[in-house]
């Protein structure tokens, strides 16, 4: 009964801990050679938390599907800092990252993908997540 309880317990944390993409949204079309920003939300949880890091990855989905970002990363636009603070009191905290679109990726259907990783709990439990944007690049 204690372990059921337990994995309960640790469900429910690693999916307090769930971070979100705010930017760009679903289908949004991005600019060969643009500056794009990417925001990537970090809810509140009653669980203390030490961010570690963020990469933010595009790949090219036009002549294949597009596979999830615990597979592949692709051309990495950014590895780094994540320090979510809040700016609006109707949203949670968030970082904002202005990335440039490669101009070598191929127009069409694109993903934006990342990495997030961040020790949990007392016990600084390791913790990481991938998360995908599907975006058309034109």
């Amino acid at each position: 009964m204690k372990s059921i309880v337990s994995l309960v317990a640790f469900a429910g944390v690693s999916l307090a801990q769930n971070s979100i993409i705010g930017l760009p949204t679903a289908g949004q079309n991005l600019s060969k050679g643009s500056n794009v920003v990417i925001q990537i939300k970090r809810p509140n949880s009653l669980t203390g938390s030490t961010e570690i890091v963020v990469v933010i990855g595009i790949s090219s989905c036009v002549s294949t599907a597009c596979r999830p970002a615990g597979e592949v990363m692709g051309t990495i636009l950014y590895r780094g800092d994540f320090d979510p603070q809040y700016y609006e009191a109707s949203q949670p905290p968030y970082q904002n990252f202005t990335i440039t679109v490669p101009n070598l990726i191929p127009a069409g259907n694109a993903q934006i993908n990342i990495a997030h990783a961040a020790l949990v709990g007392a016990g600084a439990s390791p913790y990481l997540e991938t998360l995908n944007r599907t975006v058309v690049v034109i």
